[in-house]
């Protein structure tokens, strides 16, 4: 996510994270399959990126849908959203 749209290579993600390669082969693969992520071959590399639409998509069902009525269990998540808006200086 934080490297924006441009993306990072597998294996500058894998040691970002401390991931071992098979495993974040496997991750990236299943968010590749579920659209949340989008690669491109550079060269040797395979470079990853975050699907921005499609997770803010499925961000706003599990806000809109998975709370079930319930704003308690979505709190959490509308002070997340609160500090980003005022990291960018914005009203949300």
């Amino acid at each position: 996510m934080t490297a924006g749209p441009e993306g990072l290579a597998a294996g500058d993600i894998a040691r970002a994270t401390g991931a071992r390669p098979n495993t974040l082969s496997s991750n990236l693969s299943i968010l590749s399959a579920a659209g949340l992520a989008t690669s491109r071959r550079e060269g040797r590399s395979i470079v990853y990126a975050a699907a921005y639409e499609r997770m803010r998509e499925l961000l706003g069902f599990l806000v809109e849908d998975c709370c079930g009525g319930n704003p308690s269990i979505c709190a959490p998540l509308s002070e997340v959203v609160s500090r980003c808006c005022e990291a960018e200086g914005r009203a949300c």
